[in-house]
């Protein structure tokens, strides 16, 4: 039985991280519609049986009606394909979300808030959806598989082995509970890393976001697209986004101006299709001006310039010199520890400060 994992497409999302780019968070929206579509194009060229969506498929806050639809239509054209959704945190199963209110193709099944077990012909499918923004308990560790000796697949969203306070408001599971449990597969969401082929005998998988949705999200995003029998699983990752994230660091320790770190960002090797944050480290001997860099640079997929670079003076040591540079630094000094302010504060104002003088 062949099959497509999806999870974290997070569809209609508002991409703030791309805004300061005119036209980029719409163009990444319309890049979601462009990766469904491929997905199901994959479908239809390799004849999937079933489609697993674990999860955070639309933002239910930005979610369009003409979104559903799109989506709806490209269930539609799949009409020999099972698809099973579990709602997650993004997308949950409430009383005015487009999973109650819309009537979806007939291949659709949504899952709710009880763990509902369907019956097909090649498996039998379990499944748990969120009914609020937040999960903390699913009982999912404790399901009775009924026909262990046929296929049993799993779908939820949830967090594995979370140990904070915040991942255990998502659906808690614990990923040695999970594997004594009688299922071939369990198809999580909400981890927008891939998890697949790291353990032998793996169960747990996790797709990632079919396209990643910043800078805390590297590398390539997609789906996980398998063959599964009695005892025998075989999964792979496919790349769907035509993106990547990537970060470049420039050391400016060396450098005297903010036109020669523009000089260096332009030499960097840059793909078109990709999105940048450049990170710039080393000391610093002038006074940086980020947004003049960003404006000037020229290059407009380096969406982000992060400044990590520390200044290049010993202030404890100007702060001891008999002069106005060494009044002013005691100052600030004084200034910090009476008002606590943050050291990065402090050290930027005291680079404004010196660059003045």
């Amino acid at each position: 039985m062949k099959f497509v994992h999806l999870a974290d497409l997070h569809l209609d999302a508002k991409f703030d991280s791309l805004s300061q780019i005119n036209g980029l968070p719409q163009k990444r929206r319309l890049e979601q519609r462009k990766a469904l579509k491929k997905v199901i194009d994959y479908i239809k060229e390799n004849n999937i049986e079933i489609l697993l969506i674990s999860g955070d498929l639309y933002e239910h806050k930005y979610i369009r009606k003409s979104s559903i639809e799109y989506i709806d239509k490209m269930f539609r054209e799949i009409p020999d394909t099972q698809i099973f959704i579990a709602p997650g945190n993004h997308d949950p199963y409430i009383k005015n979300s487009f999973y109650t209110t819309y009537n979806w193709s007939s291949n659709v099944h949504i899952f709710g808030e009880n763990i509902e077990k369907i019956d097909l012909k090649e498996a039998h499918i379990y499944g748990f959806g969120f009914t609020d923004f937040y999960c903390r308990e699913s009982k999912i560790e404790e399901i009775k598989v009924e026909e262990p000796k046929d296929i049993n697949i799993l779908i939820t969203h949830g967090s594995l082995d979370g140990g904070t306070d915040e991942q255990r408001e998502y659906n808690p599971l614990r990923q040695t509970k999970l594997r004594q449990l009688d299922f071939e597969y369990i198809a999580l969401g909400h981890i927008h890393k891939p998890y697949y082929n790291e353990q032998k005998d793996q169960k747990i998988f996790y797709p990632g976001s079919t396209i990643s949705l910043g800078f805390d999200e590297l590398g390539k995003h997609g789906i996980l697209v398998g063959e599964i029998e009695k005892n025998k699983i075989k999964v792979e990752f496919k790349p769907i986004d035509t993106r990547e994230y990537q970060e470049k660091e420039i050391d400016i320790t060396e450098l005297n101006s903010n036109e020669e770190i523009i000089e260096k960002i332009q030499e960097l090797p840059i793909q078109e299709e990709n999105l940048y944050k450049v990170i710039l480290t080393g000391k610093r001997y002038f006074e940086l001006n980020i947004d003049e860099i960003m404006k000037l640079n020229g290059i407009e997929n380096i969406v982000k310039i992060k400044d990590k670079t520390k200044l290049g003076i010993d202030i404890e040591q100007i702060a001891k010199e008999n002069n106005v540079k060494g009044i002013f630094v005691r100052n600030m000094l004084t200034r910090k520890e009476e008002e606590n302010l943050d050291d990065d504060f402090i050290e930027k104002a005291i680079e404004i400060g010196l660059e003045v003088l």
